[in-house]
């Protein structure tokens, strides 16, 4: 739901990926933001009407994704597709980063764009510890992107996942994404990305942002 720079990619970065794609949108001036090879349905009406969400083919549907301009709009829409169609895979664009952690808590994944971007620029300026990329539905596991202490260069992930009682998930090395295992060694200018309960980031940004304390 929506068409504005966002959906036009999201549906058609989807659609190259080999899935079929419906786009909503109140206004059908709108879809002139879609490439003329685009094949997917366009359906004009609101994201969150049962019989614009039904034409788009809701029925069918594995996934759906609120990315409209307005907070309200997106969240309604979410909530229908989850709970009267039961659509697992649904994620809203929300603005207000504090609406988004509510609804987060509520099983809705979110993408607060403000507190994102805002995040990605002070990253790019500081080292930040820990920063949310993703949160279970029960609010207990989170995925997070966390600035490492140039000490850990040269280590075997598994060395951070013992010191810090982490997970490490991924790791992107030069633009590229690397699943981590067991042979893994931490690069320079890796950017590291580890699963770790909530309630332990504390720890986990106090250890891994220090040098690692060798061990007798």
């Amino acid at each position: 739901m929506g068409c504005g720079r966002v959906g036009a990619s999201l549906a058609q970065t989807l659609e190259e990926h080999g899935h079929s794609v419906a786009v909503i949108d109140q206004n059908p001036e709108a879809f002139r933001r879609l490439t003329g090879s685009f094949s997917g349905h366009k359906v004009t009406g609101l994201g969150f009407d049962r019989d614009t969400l039904i034409k788009a083919g809701i029925d069918d549907a594995y996934g759906f994704a609120a990315v409209a301009d307005g907070d309200n709009s997106n969240i309604l829409a979410a909530r229908v597709a989850r709970e009267t169609y039961g659509i697992e895979n649904v994620v809203a664009r929300i603005y207000d980063p504090h609406r988004a952690e509510i609804y987060q808590r509520l099983g809705i994944p979110t993408v607060a764009t403000v507190r994102w971007t805002a995040l990605q620029v002070l990253r790019r300026l500081l080292p930040l510890g820990a920063t949310d990329e993703y949160r279970d539905p029960s609010g207990q596991l989170t995925l997070v992107q966390v600035d490492v202490h140039a000490g850990w260069v040269g280590r075997p992930v598994t060395a951070l996942e013992a010191a810090a009682g982490v997970r490490v998930v991924y790791l992107s090395r030069y633009g590229d994404g690397v699943l981590a295992d067991a042979r893994t060694v931490l690069q320079e200018n890796d950017v590291v990305h580890v699963m770790a309960r909530v309630d332990e980031l504390a720890t986990v940004e106090r250890v891994l942002t220090a040098e690692p304390q060798e061990t007798a």
